[in-house]
């Protein structure tokens, strides 16, 4: 089993000790061949943005901004739906990588630092009036990533149901057919971090992100 790495934020905050992880994020991700990309490309000015990527409430609630992915409408075709679920998958692994950044750019925490995901909404596109009934299977891509990198029932590392690693991926879910668009899926996804941690990066560089660029400014100084 990998060794959990210190985070004052995580080792701090309030869950029984037999829901904690006991391993690094950062390996599942490396091992699952997640991209994370750099500061350069991802850590970049709100300027000119129309709604923000991240939210982070002091709280310690970060809301997600939904994400597209896939070419196709959805239908109960295997191979269509399996279409979707890849498609969703990716879009898991694009809010990772925006998350890693959201958390890390002004080096107060990182991926470690997530206490759980808590709810999740996978907007399908597919015909409506009841013709479809994919979109569950479909969200299952995106919600079963998130199993993988945090710990999950229906992660890669599971056996019989159960992760080794815990269950901080597993999340309440809305998963709903009938959307429209020249896409396949868009979810979006609530998640918790430690209050205090959530406050740090209040203070130091505010609750959005992209930055606004007086606070990419200071960032980029901080380097």
């Amino acid at each position: 089993m990998e060794d959990m790495p210190v985070s004052k934020y995580y080792d701090d905050a309030v869950m029984p000790d037999e829901m904690r992880r006991n391993f690094d994020v950062y390996e599942r991700i490396d091992k699952l061949g997640i991209d994370l990309g750099s500061f350069e490309q991802d850590v970049v000015s709100l300027a000119g943005a129309g709604i923000a990527g991240a939210v982070i409430q002091e709280s310690g609630l970060v809301f997600l901004s939904g994400t597209t992915s896939g070419t196709y409408p959805m239908n109960d075709d295997a191979a269509r739906i399996e279409h979707g679920r890849e498609a969703a998958q990716r879009a898991a692994d694009v809010h990772i990588r925006r998350l890693h950044w959201a958390l890390s750019c002004g080096g107060e925490g990182d991926l470690n630092d997530v206490l759980y995901t808590v709810k999740a909404l996978g907007m399908v596109v597919s015909p409506g009036g009841g013709a479809s009934s994919a979109a569950p299977a479909v969200t299952n891509g995106f919600s079963f990533r998130w199993h993988s990198v945090f710990g999950g029932g229906h992660s890669d590392y599971a056996t019989d149901g159960v992760d080794p690693g815990g269950f901080s991926g597993v999340h309440a879910r809305s998963a709903i057919g009938g959307f429209d668009g020249r896409f396949s899926i868009e979810p979006e996804l609530i998640l918790a971090i430690p209050p205090a941690l959530a406050q740090a990066i209040i203070r130091n560089r505010g609750w959005l992100f992209p930055l606004p660029p007086a606070m990419l400014a200071k960032v980029q100084a901080m380097r």
